[in-house]
């Protein structure tokens, strides 16, 4: 059941689609779209209070929200994890339906005041995935997988955006080939870990990544993880 306030956002956002592609994520557009729906501007800063960034936020989080949708829905069993990572990623980018909507989001998130907003909300969809597939990392690979698929995740967003092949089959490929790069290193990682020569070296690095912990869902702040011995 929505509020009232929720099914404002829902209406302003669907309304705001077919004007982006003109305005992009702007003030013009959040204008625009209230206009269509028949409320002052003040009731739609009252739904999006930092005006298009927040509209534009709102329309990732709903692709994040598909997404998470589909991977309920389908049947992953038969896949090898590497797959199914491909498959969230290609989840996530097929519930867009106009590239031109997140061509203007990449356009607003590049400006150096909305840079963290971006970043933000591409480590949420990282997270999410990571999360949904049933990721149990309590220590500092739970950073570490994030970081590395929020590179992927944004180097295939931006391929697909300039991909025009049947079914932007192009862009499935490249996704395949950026991850077995990154299988690639991480295969690269554990034989370092268990060379005799540079293991004593790596002690003391790995003592402290080692104290290194996933953050605590229940905390209200807002820091990234914490530090803390094992016990």
């Amino acid at each position: 059941m929505t509020t009232p306030n929720e099914d404002i956002k829902d209406r302003l956002l669907d309304a705001a689609l077919m004007h982006v592609p003109f305005d992009g994520w702007s003030e013009a557009t959040l204008k625009a779209a209230a206009n269509d729906i028949g409320i002052d501007d003040a009731a739609a800063r009252a739904a999006y209070p930092r005006g298009a960034v927040d509209l534009a936020l709102a329309f990732h989080a709903r692709g994040d929200r598909a997404m998470l949708a589909r991977l309920a829905t389908e049947d992953l069993g038969g896949l090898k994890f590497r797959e199914k990572i491909a498959a969230a990623v290609r989840f996530r980018l097929e519930a867009v339906e106009d590239k031109e909507l997140v061509r203007r989001g990449t356009t607003l998130f590049a400006l150096p005041h909305h840079a963290a907003e971006g970043a933000r909300a591409i480590w949420q969809t990282c997270d999410l995935i990571w999360t949904e597939l049933g990721d149990t990392s309590e220590d500092v690979n739970w950073y570490t997988k994030r970081a590395t698929l929020a590179g992927v995740y944004s180097a295939t967003v931006l391929y697909w955006l300039g991909d025009h092949s049947p079914d932007d089959q192009a862009t499935w490929e490249f996704l395949d080939r950026r991850i077995d790069n990154v299988m690639q290193i991480e295969t690269l990682k554990a034989k370092v870990r268990e060379n005799a020569v540079l293991k004593p070296l790596l002690a003391g690095p790995n003592w402290l990544l080692d104290q290194v912990r996933a953050p605590t869902r229940k905390q209200n702040d807002d820091l990234p993880g914490t530090i803390r011995p094992r016990r």
